[in-house]
């Protein structure tokens, strides 16, 4: 019975410890709200007692914005609510960028992980979690082509795990500075299909999202060695197009319950992903009914698009802001098709090379594939 009320004691001891460790690490610090939207206005807040000078940055705003220090060192500024969308911010502290402490909302763009603000509207309803998800994991294979173990992002929709059904994929790639994870993490790519699947305003399907880089074994923050690829060499010459026909679609059909044809199977991508869908369908143009170039970098001939023609894609989605710098290409593809005679769907928007958009043209052509 001693040794019994020996060991509550100190229990009990450890207990009151670890709450005074906890008042003494919490004491003097107030904790803050930021970002907070309410209404038409937000309010961003800083507890940064030592610093002299606190700035805003957002990729909505003209410039910084500077914050006013308040009780207990406490800065704040409150700004008029931008549209609906998803916005990136970070603060400036005496000259110094840090992350907003209070706001897990993060995503990451090559090597920077960026605060998001999550303006909610019409616009951006499916750029939040569904009720029902899907699930998004990672899947390696081995490179013979480029000579390497690759990583590859995988989205099987919700219910996938037991339904027995075979399902088309879309093969969804990123642009430079990107990586497998791009589209997940910037372009919300889980979030838009769970919604729209959800809706019933788009097919159950599977989506792959490559490493577009190919010296790259998987995205930086592994810490993966790169290899370094002679682009000059005319071996190499669009190596990673042709790993991806040719190496990621039969691992994906083979390791997957996919419906492996042609009506089955889309391609998509952004600037430089774009001008690998681009490349793609050019070399193999019977392998994707559905092609969605996304401010696109990469131009085809008359002669391929003819090509697609006689394959009988089903949808040729080409996508681009009107003050995108690489809007000229779209532009000309667009004249190449119609002089071809190609059916197809021009879908312009507003603004320029951002994610804004990328995620704007998923949520549009994602409700037309495979139907």
């Amino acid at each position: 019975m001693k040794k019994i009320l020996t060991t509550v004691l100190l229990f009990l001891l450890a207990v009151a410890a670890s709450a005074q460790e906890l008042n003494n690490f919490s004491r003097g610090r107030q904790q803050v709200k930021s970002p907070e939207i309410n209404g038409e206005k937000v309010t961003f807040r800083l507890n940064a007692n030592y610093a002299t000078v606190v700035n805003l940055q957002g990729n909505w705003l003209d410039g910084s914005v500077p914050m006013q220090k308040g009780q207990n060192g406490v800065w704040e500024v409150t700004l008029d609510t931008p549209s609906p969308e998803i916005y990136t911010y970070n603060f400036v502290v005496d000259g110094v960028s840090v992350n907003d402490p209070q706001n897990y909302m993060v995503q990451r763009d090559g090597t920077r992980y960026l605060n998001m603000l999550m303006v909610p509207g019409e616009r951006s309803e499916n750029y939040f979690e569904a009720n029902q998800r899907g699930t998004v994991t990672y899947r390696w294979y081995d490179s013979k082509i480029l000579g390497i173990n690759r990583r590859v992002t995988v989205y099987t929709p919700y219910g996938y795990e037991t339904s027995g059904k075979k399902y088309p994929v879309l093969y969804l790639l990123h642009g430079a500075g990107g990586d497998e994870e791009a589209w997940t993490s910037m372009g919300r790519t889980a979030q838009i299909l769970d919604n729209l699947i959800e809706k019933g305003l788009a097919q159950p399907m599977i989506v792959v999202m490559p490493n577009g880089n190919p010296g790259q074994q998987a995205a930086q923050p592994l810490g993966l060695p790169e290899k370094q690829i002679d682009r000059r060499d005319p071996a190499m010459a669009d190596a990673y197009v042709k790993s991806l026909c040719t190496e990621i679609v039969p691992f994906i059909e083979k390791n997957f319950r996919v419906i492996a044809k042609p009506e089955s199977r889309a391609i998509a991508g952004l600037s430089m992903g774009g001008g690998h869908t681009i490349t793609a369908t050019n070399l193999y143009p019977a392998m994707f009914d559905w092609i969605c170039p996304l401010s696109a970098a990469g131009s085809s001939t008359a002669e391929q698009i003819t090509a697609l023609k006689k394959a009988g894609v089903k949808l040729y989605f080409l996508a681009c802001g009107t003050s995108d710098f690489l809007w000229d290409n779209s532009v000309t593809l667009d004249k190449t098709m119609t002089d071809c005679g190609l059916e197809h769907t021009f879908y312009k928007s507003d603004g320029g090379h951002v994610w804004a958009n990328w995620r704007l043209y998923l949520n549009t052509f994602a409700q037309l594939l495979f139907k």
